[in-house]
């Protein structure tokens, strides 16, 4: 059975609860959907409990990228301040090794992407929209399926040519109103099971200013784990 982690964002309570039920669940073999250590507490931790999963496919997403390659504007906007945290705490050949990881992949479960097969910054809503086929960038064949995150809430749909549409949700950072932490399982049969599981989403959000000493930029990603909102 496969279990599709997106969106951890350093959040290593968040994703110890998803760990223990997707093995309990019968869970051995991974797919990690991209944002891994930035913007949460434990970026090290996260990322070394990742790799402890053996066999695991990696794939990268956009604050992965930005740990080497910020988005536009000054050093004291955010999120830079945090990336540059997040990057010195989990090291420079740890960022070179996420820069490296494949865009997308196809299995047999599916075709993985962050946000979509276009990029790692544009993605699917919850309802369809009007130019929602060019974010397929050419992928996917009638009743396929194409897995993506970066929005942070889960979903599933299925367009009128048969491609199903999956968000698995966010391990660490749910932006969808419930505070569970959310991923997703694949059965051998390809059947879809989107799961929430609850953690101390409270003591996640209060250890950002304490592991990184009251820094400004920790009050937002607190807020919108706590909120579990934008």
């Amino acid at each position: 059975m496969l279990a599709v982690l997106y969106d951890v964002h350093g959040n290593l309570l968040g994703l110890d609860a998803v760990l223990a039920d997707a093995r309990a669940a019968g869970a051995d073999r991974w797919l990690l959907g991209g944002d891994y250590v930035a913007f949460g507490a434990w970026p090290a931790e996260c990322l070394e409990r990742l790799r402890g999963l053996e066999g695991a496919q990696w794939i990268r997403g956009n604050t992965d990228r930005w740990l080497l390659d910020p988005p536009p504007g000054e050093p004291g906007e955010m999120p830079r301040p945090a990336l540059d945290a997040c990057a010195e705490r989990v090291g420079a050949q740890a960022c070179d090794e996420l820069l490296a990881l494949a865009e997308r992949l196809a299995l047999a479960e599916g075709h993985f992407s962050h946000a979509s097969p276009l990029n790692d910054m544009e993605s699917f809503g919850v309802e369809a929209q009007p130019d929602e086929d060019r974010l397929l960038d050419g992928v996917g064949l009638p009743n396929s399926r194409v897995v993506f995150g970066h929005t942070h809430v889960q979903f599933t749909r299925t367009r009128e040519d048969g491609i199903e549409l999956v968000n698995p949700g966010s391990v660490g950072m749910p932006l969808d109103g419930d505070h569970r932490a959310a991923y997703a399982l694949i059965d051998e049969e390809g059947a879809l099971d989107l799961r929430r599981v609850a953690y101390d989403h409270e003591a996640a959000a209060a250890a950002l200013a304490e592991h990184f000493d009251g820094a400004e930029w920790t009050e937002v990603y607190a807020k919108r784990i706590r909120d579990a909102a934008f």
